[in-house]
C-alpha cells in the first residue's frame, strides 16, 4: 500500500473535517485501489436472477400498510448539479411541469401521502456540500415538513481524488474544490450512521427506509410496497422494472455463483469484452431502479458491526481532475453504488414493479417527455401517464437546459406520437403537437409555428 498517499489523504479528510466513519470507508476501498481492483464483476462469476415477486400481484391488508409507512422515512438523493444538463445548482430545484421544480414535488407527493395515510412519514435529502443551502432554502417554503424534530437534510461525505500516477491526493490551486469528489450514492449509509441520524430514526420509532433519486419522480412513497417490504422480513429489497432495448445500460441485480447471493453489477462493473452479455435483455431481463427499501434496525446493527465499514465493491472512475481540461491531471474517483448493499443483508430480495415508478431525468431528452402532455400531475403530486413513451432523440442544440428550454418554451403534444427526433436549431412555438414517426432536420435556425400538427 501506498502508505504516504493515503496517509496524506487521510490527514487531508481530517482537517476538513471528515467524519471518521467516512475515512475509514476511504481506507478500505483505498486498499482495494492499491491492489489493482478495478470493480468488474465477470459474467462466469454470476448467473441471472430469478424471477422477482411482481408489485401487480400483491394483496396487503390496508391497516398493515398504514402502519408500515408510519415506520417508514423516505431519503431522497440530492447531491447532483446537474453539470452534464448545463446547471450549476442542485438538480432537484429544476422546473419540472406546472411550476414545480422536482423538490416542490417531492414534498407534494409526501405530504399528500402523509395525509392519505394519516402517518407521520419524514422525508430527508442526502445533499452534497454543493447543493445543500440551495436547497434549505427552498425547504424554507415549507415549514410543515418537519417530523419529531428529525432534519430535513444532511450532508453527504467528500474525499479526495487520487492522482492515477502514485495514488497521492491530487492538488489544483486554480480550484481548490475540484479537488474533492462525493464518494458516490454508497456513502448514504455512511452519512446517515456517522452523523447519528440514523440512531435518532431509530429512538423515534422508524423501522424502515425508502430510498431513491431525487429525479425519479415515479418513486413515490407507497403503502402497500411499504407493508409488503415490512411482511416480508426481508432486510433489504431492490425495485426492479422489466428491461426493454431502450434500458440496456441499466445496471441489473444477478446471483452469485458461489454462494447464491444476490448482487449489482452496474455498466462500470462489466468488462467491455462482456457487454453483450450486460445488454442482452433476454438473459439479464430486468433492470434496477435504484429505488430502495432497507430495514433501518439490521443497517445499524451491520454497520455498527463493521465499524461503519459496510465494504461496498469499489467502483473506480478514472477522469480529468478539472472535467473542463483535458490536459488537467488524471484522477481516480473511488465510488460506491448503494444498490450494492444488496450483497451485504443475507436475505435480500427484490421485487418487479410498474414502469411507473421509474421516470428519470437524466437528459433534456427525459425533461421533454415530462413536460410534455404525456404526463398530467395530479393532486397528490403523482405523474399519471395518459399515452405509449414514444422514443425521442434530441441532437446537441438541446443538451443545455438553457438551450433547451429557449428552443422548446412550450410542452409539447406527443400522446399520438411514437417517434421523434430533432436535428439542428429548431424553435417549437404553443401548441405543436407530433403524430407518428416525425424527424425535423434544419440547416438553419428554423421556427416551429404555434398550432403546427407535424406528422
Amino acid at each position: 500500500m501506498s502508505t504516504t498517499g493515503l496517509q496524506q489523504a487521510v490527514a487531508k479528510m481530517e482537517a476538513a473535517g471528515v467524519m471518521p466513519a467516512a475515512i475509514r470507508t476511504f481506507q478500505d476501498q483505498y486498499a482495494r485501489l492499491e491492489q489493482g481492483a478495478a470493480g468488474f464483476i465477470a459474467e462466469e462469476t454470476i448467473e441471472p436472477m430469478a424471477e422477482p415477486v411482481k408489485l401487480a400481484d400483491l394483496e396487503v391488508d390496508p391497516g398493515q400498510a398504514r402502519e408500515a409507512l408510519d415506520r417508514t422515512v423516505v431519503v431522497k438523493l440530492n447531491g447532483g448539479l446537474g453539470t452534464s444538463m448545463g446547471l450549476d445548482k442542485a438538480k432537484n430545484l429544476l422546473e419540472v411541469r406546472d411550476g414545480k421544480t422536482f423538490l416542490d414535488i417531492i414534498v407534494q407527493q409526501v405530504l399528500a401521502a402523509r395525509a392519505k395515510h394519516g402517518v407521520r412519514l419524514p422525508l430527508l435529502f442526502m445533499n452534497s456540500f454543493r447543493t445543500h443551502d440551495d436547497t434549505l432554502e427552498a425547504l424554507a417554503e415549507y415549514p410543515e415538513l418537519a417530523v419529531d424534530g428529525l432534519p430535513l437534510a444532511f450532508v453527504q461525505n467528500q474525499e479526495p481524488k487520487l492522482r492515477v500516477d502514485d495514488l497521492t491526493p491530487v492538488e489544483w490551486p486554480e480550484d481548490p474544490s475540484l479537488e474533492w469528489c462525493p464518494p458516490g450514492h454508497g456513502d448514504v449509509y455512511t452519512a446517515l450512521y456517522g452523523s447519528g441520524i440514523l440512531e435518532q430514526l431509530l429512538q423515534a420509532g422508524f423501522e424502515r427506509m425508502m430510498v431513491t433519486n431525487g429525479d425519479n419522480l415515479g418513486a413515490s412513497p407507497d403503502a402497500t410496497m411499504a407493508g409488503w417490504f415490512a411482511a416480508s422480513g426481508a432486510p433489504y429489497a431492490a425495485e426492479l422494472c422489466r428491461r426493454t432495448v431502450n434500458d440496456r445500460k441499466g445496471g441489473h441485480l444477478a446471483a452469485r455463483r458461489s454462494d447464491g447471493q444476490l448482487i449489482l453489477r452496474d455498466t462500470a462493473q462489466t468488462l467491455p469484452e462482456q457487454m453483450h452479455f450486460f445488454t442482452d435483455t433476454d438473459h439479464h431481463p430486468y433492470f434496477h431502479t435504484n429505488n430502495l427499501w432497507v430495514d433501518l434496525r439490521v443497517l445499524h446493527r451491520e454497520m455498527a458491526q463493521r465499524d461503519g465499514v459496510l465494504g461496498l465493491p469499489l467502483i473506480r472512475n478514472e477522469k480529468n481532475v478539472d472535467p473542463t481540461r483535458p490536459d488537467s491531471p488524471k484522477v481516480y474517483q473511488m465510488e460506491s453504488a448503494m444498490g450494492a448493499a444488496i450483497e451485504v443483508f443475507e436475505g435480500a430480495t427484490a421485487i418487479c414493479v410498474g414502469r411507473e415508478r421509474f421516470l428519470p431525468v437524466k437528459t433534456t431528452n427525459e425533461l421533454l417527455l415530462l413536460r410534455s402532455d404525456l404526463y398530467e400531475l395530479d393532486e397528490d403530486g403523482l405523474l399519471q401517464a395518459r399515452a405509449t413513451t414514444p422514443r425521442v432523440e434530441l441532437d446537441s442544440h438541446y443538451k443545455l437546459v438553457q438551450d433547451f428550454s429557449r428552443r422548446i418554451p412550450h410542452p409539447l403534444g406527443l400522446r399520438e406520437a411514437t417517434s421523434f427526433t430533432v436535428s439542428g436549431d429548431v424553435t417549437f412555438g404553443r401548441d405543436v403537437t407530433v403524430v407518428g414517426d416525425v424527424a425535423v432536420t434544419a440547416t438553419e435556425p428554423t421556427t416551429v409555428d404555434d398550432g403546427t400538427v407535424l406528422r
